[in-house]
């Protein structure tokens, strides 16, 4: 197994540093340049082509070998990285993101997302069902690693670095990430789809999609689980900001510290799913917990508002909202490898023609519900206030822990 993880961890890993550059460097630097949090929360606008994989994944599933786009969609990568190496660094105090940029990013997450594809479609094929705990658990991690090594190691490095010595480390590691998907020996070994496996592309592949046993249900779950999480996460780091926290000491906290938690969240529910642990009941444990950490830094929010309350380093209340802001991202973790085998364990149950297009599914919904309260939430903010925004994060988070109970039989005849 050992020999499939590896290389998964790897690819897994720098697939992440495209979310890592936009999630946690550009909000700090463009509020710390003054932007509004609703303009904030619109650069998010970038992730559009995650949404689209639909597009090109019956492609990815079907035609050629999913090796080849892996290898060339990740060289990619490494090219539209060292175009941005080559342009001009940004003025100093601007704070707009400059078009040229802007479209290079969008380009980034295109790669990213064709690249995706072509990783879940590999790892789907490579996985045994009783390694898909520690095949998710790698998957999570080593994605939330690269996040954070392009975020907060980035934010860490820009006093240092130059902008074109940043973006042209990033295109040699993409580099040698394409050769390491193409020379290794595990992905080699996976043969290509046969031309009868082919899926129709008609108007019915949908249905086909949404046939598959668990889909309606798995589809609903995963565009809801993360949507008060994912609005909490978005602004708290930023209401930080606004009360004294430095963009420097934010972006340690909020990048290196909250990832290493989130990561050993992630860890701690692969052992658990390794353990043979019911997916399901394990869910509504971590849901629960997840719901009751929100609740604490709510609480610790609305103190906040209150005249009497500052942030002034080595204060218990500094301590507080810095150690709710970790805590969340464990429970995230935990949440999330969970999430994240419940829909490979529903897309291995579809056609293997169809596994790629259906994961792409799932995957996309996921993500369109991190990325509608992630992108909204400046905007509920600004027009809601603080107080009425998060208790509605709240009750988003309370749905998921409901919605579990109408889990169909089937799920649960399937072990999960």
């Amino acid at each position: 197994m050992r020999g499939k993880l590896l290389p998964l961890a790897g690819l897994y890993l720098v697939q992440g540093l495209p979310y890592g550059l936009q999630s946690g460097l550009l909000p700090v630097l463009l509020r710390a340049g003054g932007l509004s949090l609703t303009r904030v929360g619109l650069t998010k606008v970038l992730y559009a082509p995650w949404l689209f994989k639909l597009v090109w994944a019956p492609l990815v599933g079907t035609r050629g070998s999913p090796r080849a786009w892996l290898t060339l969609s990740t060289a990619a990568l490494g090219l539209v990285c060292g175009l941005l190496a080559a342009l001009p660094p940004a003025e100093g105090g601007q704070a707009e993101l400059p078009v040229t940029v802007a479209g290079l990013l969008l380009l980034l997450n295109l790669g990213a997302a064709v690249q995706d594809v072509a990783l879940d479609t590999l790892a789907m094929q490579l996985l045994e069902p009783a390694e898909l705990g520690p095949g998710n658990t790698v998957q999570v991690v080593a994605y939330k690693l690269g996040s954070v090594l392009a975020g907060g190691g980035l934010l860490a490095l820009v006093p240092t670095l130059s902008w074109p010595q940043l973006f042209l480390l990033l295109a040699a590691t993409y580099w040698l990430a394409a050769a390491l998907a193409w020379a290794t020996p595990a992905l080699r070994q996976l043969p290509s789809p046969q031309p009868s496996e082919l899926p129709p592309h008609t108007l019915h592949l949908l249905q086909d999609l949404l046939a598959v046993s668990g889909t309606l249900w798995t589809a609903g779950f995963v565009l809801t689980y993360k949507l008060g999480e994912q609005g909490a996460s978005s602004l708290f780091p930023l209401l930080l900001l606004d009360r004294g926290l430095s963009a420097r000491e934010l972006g340690l906290w909020n990048s290196v510290g909250a990832v290493a938690c989130s990561i050993a969240g992630s860890s701690l529910g692969g052992a658990l799913l390794s353990g043979h642990r019911k997916l399901l009941p394990l869910l509504r444990s971590v849901l629960q917990f997840r719901l009751g950490g929100l609740a604490c830094q709510t609480t610790l929010l609305f103190y906040l508002d209150t005249p009497w309350a500052r942030l002034d380093p080595g204060t218990v209340l500094r301590g507080a909202v810095l150690l709710s802001l970790c805590l969340q991202h464990f429970l995230g973790g935990l949440v999330t490898t969970a999430t994240f085998t419940l829909m490979m364990c529903c897309s291995q149950l579809a056609p293997s023609a169809l596994q790629a297009t259906h994961y792409s599914l799932l995957a996309t919904l996921e993500l369109l519900g991190k990325l509608l309260l992630g992108t909204l939430a400046g905007a509920l903010a600004d027009s809601l206030g603080l107080h009425l925004c998060f208790s509605l994060f709240l009750a988003l988070s309370a749905t998921p822990i409901l919605y579990l109970s109408l889990a169909p039989r089937a799920l649960a005849r399937a072990g999960w």
